[in-house]
């Protein structure tokens, strides 16, 4: 009995070997390796961005807090605050660069008040 299925296992194994080298041969063996590395590069682009959205938002919060600070004496409070906010900025930002968080509706005309 285990010999019959043992044969049988053997005997599809086989058929599937065949079967899988003609679809290697009809796709080509860069098919899949190009759709991966292309999914690769699109993930490390949007990693990029949504990395460089966050840093750019930290960065202009504690530049302005210094300019802030240096113009108004407020040192160190301004740089505090305003570095908070930029913090605040860049995460809402990448949530709404990934798609978490809808972007805010746009006043147009017609809108508003009623």
């Amino acid at each position: 009995m285990t010999d019959d299925r043992d044969e049988g296992l053997e005997k599809r194994r086989t058929q599937l070997g065949a079967e899988l080298e003609t679809l290697r041969k009809e796709v080509g063996e860069d098919g899949p390796r190009e759709v991966r590395a292309e999914a690769s590069r699109k993930g490390y682009a949007e990693a990029m961005k949504l990395s460089s959205e966050f840093i750019a938002a930290i960065i202009a919060g504690a530049i302005l807090g210094y300019l802030l600070d240096r113009f108004v004496g407020t040192a160190p409070w301004g740089m505090i605050v305003l570095l908070l906010l930029g913090f605040c900025a860049g995460v809402l930002n990448v949530l709404r660069s990934a798609g978490m968080v809808s972007t805010p509706p746009t006043a147009g005309p017609g809108k508003g008040k009623d």
